[in-house]
């Protein structure tokens, strides 16, 4: 069992990785690329994240609540963070 999770992007859908699962995020339509994480402190439960954007000039900080999707895939948010130590970008 690995404590690194993996974030994402596959066109406007944003890919959480972590142990074996995959959760698919649907984000906004301008999304070009994840650029840098700037936090993820898995007890206040979400991501910080610098975005590039089609539609803007310059990179924004983006923020990703990943407790709704959780809720509805029926895990356990407490659960699923907490053995997350650490959180990087991953692209193939």
């Amino acid at each position: 069992m690995t404590d690194t999770a993996y974030l994402s992007n596959e066109g406007r859908y944003t890919i959480f990785e972590f142990n074996g699962t995959r959760l698919k995020i649907i984000a906004p339509e301008p999304l070009v690329k994840y650029l840098k994480i700037n936090q993820f402190v898995p007890e206040k439960r979400y991501i910080a994240v610098m975005t590039d954007y089609a539609c803007f000039d310059k990179p924004e900080e983006e923020y990703i609540d990943l407790i709704p999707t959780l809720h509805n895939l029926l895990i356990d948010p407490d659960e699923f963070l907490k053995p997350i130590k650490k959180l990087e970008l991953r692209y193939n």
